[in-house]
């Protein structure tokens, strides 16, 4: 396994660090078609992935409405000082009218039962799930920097944000001398590559780590679904019709995308989901690739992507079927920055 730093903490983590959405929910409508998995099957995932020198997991408080954190810090146990152990928190997790959000009610509230269900007295990593257009980002950012300050949590993070959003997070953090998101959390991968646009530029210019969520876009990349829709596994995300079309993206281009992928898996004979991965491990702005299993197979097969070096054949035919036209203004700055170069003669 190889290490990252994550932003600049100086804290390493392992480039694929484990997610738990996949943990606990069997009775739960929507948790138990992405996992369901229980405290047996929990061991042998996160016990797998130790041993194999991940460091890093990813929960949140929302999944599995907190069991996925509960059977995680069952398992876990004395190992725990060996986890960069991250959670998120905005989602509802209650029917009351303040059991969501980012106000400084809530956020204490969260916390609270977070370090509860995950049996630790500290979070390495505490991240906002999405945006809340309600609270001022002020009163959040105010009571994430207390939870740091009482030595609840490490670091703080985001997930979800737009580029402007975790810019004007960071400008405030910094007057106010509070901690600031030392990482974001985004859906990134070869049929979803809209992060560059913005978020990729903005995190390497401010110094902020980027973790990676869904990088085989629901399952897609795995090459388990043909054109006409067919999933050759029924346990797969993709083959419910809840999660079908999530992440969201075009079928054509997807399929087009798909094709070179189990290109250059042919070319180095492994699985296409060892390809995808391995793609974005070779993206420089990349700190972390969060997955997720089902299976210990398939958690082995996602780790051996970091035993893949692509070269540099593979790369451009990747790079060539997935890359997106650049969006307004960056195509007109683009367009105006060969002027700043000295002229010859």
């Amino acid at each position: 396994m190889k290490y990252r730093l994550l932003g600049r903490t100086g804290v390493w983590v392992s480039e694929i660090s484990l997610g738990a959405m996949t943990f606990g929910g069997k009775d739960h409508p929507i948790y138990r078609q992405l996992g369901g998995l229980q405290r047996d099957d929990v061991e042998r995932i996160v016990g797998t992935a130790l041993d194999a020198g991940i460091n890093f997991i990813d929960t949140a408080d929302i999944y599995s409405d907190g069991e996925s954190e509960e059977l995680l810090g069952q398992v876990l146990g004395q190992r725990r000082r060996d986890v960069v152990l991250a959670t998120k928190l905005h989602a509802p997790t209650g029917t009351g009218p303040n059991d969501n959000g980012l106000s400084r009610l809530h956020v204490m509230q969260a916390l609270e039962d977070s370090l509860r269900r995950l049996r630790t007295d500290h979070i390495d990593l505490y991240q906002i799930h999405n945006f809340d257009h309600l609270t001022p980002l002020e009163e959040t950012l105010s009571a994430l920097d207390d939870a740091v300050r009482q030595g609840k949590v490490r670091y703080i993070g985001c997930a979800n944000l737009a580029a402007w959003q975790v810019s004007k997070a960071l400008g405030l953090s910094a007057r106010h001398n509070q901690a600031g998101f030392v990482s974001v959390q985004a859906y990134y991968s070869l049929i979803g590559r809209d992060v560059e646009r913005d978020l990729v530029p903005m995190a390497e210019a401010e110094g902020v780590g980027l973790t990676v969520w869904s990088p085989l876009a629901g399952g897609f990349l795995s090459g388990k679904t043909s054109r006409d829709g067919a999933v050759a596994d029924q346990d797969s995300r993709r083959a419910h019709p809840d999660y079908s079309d999530f992440p969201p993206f075009d079928r054509e281009r997807g399929h087009d995308v798909l094709d070179v992928v189990r290109t250059v898996a042919a070319r180095h004979q492994v699985s296409p989901a060892r390809v995808a991965l391995a793609w974005l491990l070779a993206q420089r702005s990349v700190t972390s690739v969060i997955v997720g299993a089902r299976k210990v197979e398939q958690l082995t097969d996602n780790i051996a992507a970091t035993g893949l070096t692509l070269t540099e054949q593979d790369l451009a035919e990747l790079d060539k079927v997935s890359s997106q036209p650049p969006a307004y203004p960056n195509w007109i700055q683009q367009a105006f920055a060969p002027s700043r170069l000295p002229r010859q003669g």
